[in-house]
């Protein structure tokens, strides 16, 4: 039995190496790859192996890539640091999903469940469809990594940019197509950006959209005042040229918002 073992890690890939010792003797490791750039090589210029043992998370990105990018006719058995109780829908449309450490008592269970499906008469490439069917599911499944948020905005004075902390902005308002940064101490700035953009720049825990018009900073709202027909009247300071009125559908969430962030 022929493998290829992608791993980005080398005491993980030595580590799978003495456990495919064990559990299959004759299994031949053909490479040990840390990328998908040289998985997506190796493949277009070797024959498959007759299996690929490979982490989810490669030095440059997931190994999902390389399947998603060529036709793989290999089995694969995944291994992963995450949660087994995230990847447990998968395995049944899989050879498996091995939660890292691998254990030998797992590997050989995988192994087991390859040999069941060729003795069952299934060739390599007769399992793939049943491989790459839950492969787009799975990388939804994973943990995206946080994108940080903005911190800074490059605001005009005069001929001049200067840089200007996102914390320092009191809120934001619309009109007309432009968009005007109010900063704590009462400056102006119009910003190249939609409120829409705006929400999905910034923290959600210290800025929230009002209404259509405003998305404030907490520091700068002062108080709400109920109001007509179940809305909710928002002080900020500074002041903006209008008041700002909170929809009644919007108030419960402004509420958490403020109390939870």
């Amino acid at each position: 039995m022929t493998v290829l073992l992608l791993e980005d890690e080398t005491p993980a890939a030595e580590r799978l190496r003495r456990l495919l010792i064990q559990a299959a003797p004759e299994a031949e490791v053909l490479a040990v790859l840390d990328t998908v750039a040289a998985a997506l090589d190796w493949l277009a210029t070797h024959p498959a192996p007759d299996l690929i043992l490979s982490d989810v998370q490669l030095a440059d990105g997931l190994s999902l890539d390389v399947f998603a990018q060529t036709v793989v006719r290999s089995p694969v058995i995944f291994t992963t640091a995450y949660d087994q109780y995230a990847l447990r829908a998968f395995e049944a449309n899989s050879v498996a999903y091995l939660l890292k450490p691998v254990k030998l008592a797992d590997l050989q269970a995988a192994l087991a469940k390859l040999r069941q499906w060729r003795g069952a008469g299934a060739s390599a490439s007769a399992a793939l469809p049943a491989l790459n069917a839950p492969l787009e599911r799975l990388l939804d499944a994973l943990p995206q990594p946080q994108r940080p948020y903005k911190t800074r905005f490059l605001v005009r004075q005069g001929e001049a940019l200067l840089p200007l902390p996102a914390t320092e902005a009191a809120w934001f308002a619309s009109r007309h197509d432009t968009t005007t940064l109010a900063t704590h101490a009462g400056q102006r700035f119009v910003v190249d950006y939609t409120l829409e953009q705006l929400e999905t720049l910034l923290d959600p825990s210290l800025f929230c959209r009002l209404n259509r018009q405003v998305l404030a900073q907490l520091p700068a709202v002062r108080r709400l005042v109920p109001h007509f027909g179940g809305k909710l009247l928002v002080e900020l300071h500074p002041a903006p040229p209008a008041e700002v009125l909170v929809s009644k559908e919007r108030a419960s969430a402004v509420k958490r918002w403020l109390e939870e962030g």
